[in-house]
């Protein structure tokens, strides 16, 4: 279990935690940009990401998606902090107030942010699991059946049509896993999932009581396999680490999309949770990301990912270079702090992922 830095429940001021907390600062950046871009992963040089640090998402009610996802899911509450409002700088534009949780659950981090005056749009009435703004992460439980049950007991919204899946053994990459979805207070598709004994990481196999262990994954559907890897493994330098085909009436039922046939590759840094291509490849009639979506709007996610350092030059730069490779991105720079710089880059079908570097005097905040 993560302990927590600064305490639980405990509110920090808003200098100090805006850096690290990643949804809080996007907002005039991403309104004013609209549309999303969908003409290929941007161009920059390759960089080495050392860990998924954090997946969150926006919500309408901070203190109700607490509420869930520690009552009923277990996560732990390691701080919180309210970020934004007026500036000291009259020429600065203010940014919008929001209030950010930070979420553990095992060895991994969820973000959950709250814009206070500007609540965003709804999720689509008719939102599928084969939209492309879908994403989801996967929380491992001990125990299928008793995880299901308490979710029941919670009365907490299906997303699969039925009870759990299990895979069938046909599917040798796939074959005896067990998953559910099931939706948060504000429509976020989630996943409980349980491994049988031959596959996944070891620690999902340890002896414990826990019923709720950890994120394994945060899963995104993506157009085309092939694009997706340009971007995340070849640019950003993640490993893929599994591949399979999955179909049938398990997995339809578990997605709820008759028909569903889905090439799955599933990617990793050296630490934190992985990150699963879900490409559909029937049915092919996933709609886009939406145009115009801002982070206050529900379908907005963010994946935050730290940088190696050895992915700074080894010498000093000169006047006309760029300090650090994200230097050339043509995302957004959310931050500039001494030596360190955030960039948020979105992906060729529209997901957000944060890009943060870490210098040698920097703490890691990824688990050890």
């Amino acid at each position: 279990m993560a302990m927590t830095r600064s305490g639980r429940g405990r509110v920090r001021d808003a200098r100090v935690l805006a850096a690290g907390l990643m949804l809080a600062s996007t907002a005039a950046t991403l309104s004013s940009s609209g549309a999303v871009r969908s003409a290929g992963p941007p161009r920059l040089p390759r960089v080495a990401v050392e860990s998924v640090e954090s997946v969150g998402f926006t919500v309408l009610d901070l203190d109700r998606s607490i509420s869930f996802f520690r009552d009923v899911l277990t996560f732990d509450l390691e701080e919180t902090a309210i970020t934004g409002g007026e500036t000291a700088d009259p020429a600065q534009p203010v940014d919008p107030r929001t209030r950010v949780a930070r979420m553990t659950l095992g060895d991994e981090r969820l973000l959950l942010t709250e814009y206070v005056e500007l609540k965003g749009r709804p999720f689509p009435a008719d939102s599928r699991s084969n939209d492309l703004w879908f994403q989801h992460v996967a929380i491992i439980v001990s125990d299928m059946d008793r995880a299901y049950a308490r979710l029941r007991e919670h009365g907490v919204t299906p997303a699969s049509r039925g009870g759990p899946q299990t895979l069938p053994d046909w599917n040798r990459n796939a074959g005896g896993i067990r998953a559910f979805y099931f939706r948060d207070p504000d429509g976020h598709f989630l996943e409980i999932l349980q491994f049988p004994p031959d596959k996944g990481d070891p620690r999902w196999h340890a002896r414990t009581d826990r019923l709720f262990l950890g994120i394994d994954h945060t899963a995104i559907v993506v157009s085309d396999t092939e694009a997706s890897l340009r971007f995340y493994r070849d640019t950003l330098g993640f490993e893929v680490v599994g591949r399979s085909e999955n179909h049938g009436p398990e997995q339809e039922a578990l997605n709820h999309v008759p028909g569903a046939r889905l090439r799955i590759t599933t990617l990793k840094a050296a630490s934190g949770p992985a990150i699963e291509f879900l490409e559909y490849l029937n049915p092919r009639d996933g709609r886009s990301y939406p145009v115009g979506t801002k982070p206050g709007d529900l379908v907005y996610w963010e994946t935050a990912l730290v940088v190696r350092e050895d992915a700074r030059p080894a010498r000093p730069p000169r006047g006309d270079e760029p300090s650090s490779p994200l230097a050339e991105a043509p995302g957004q720079t959310d931050a500039v702090d001494g030596p360190k710089m955030t960039k948020l880059l979105r992906d060729p079908d529209g997901h957000a992922m944060k890009i943060k570097e870490k210098d040698r005097r920097e703490q890691a905040i990824a688990p050890r």
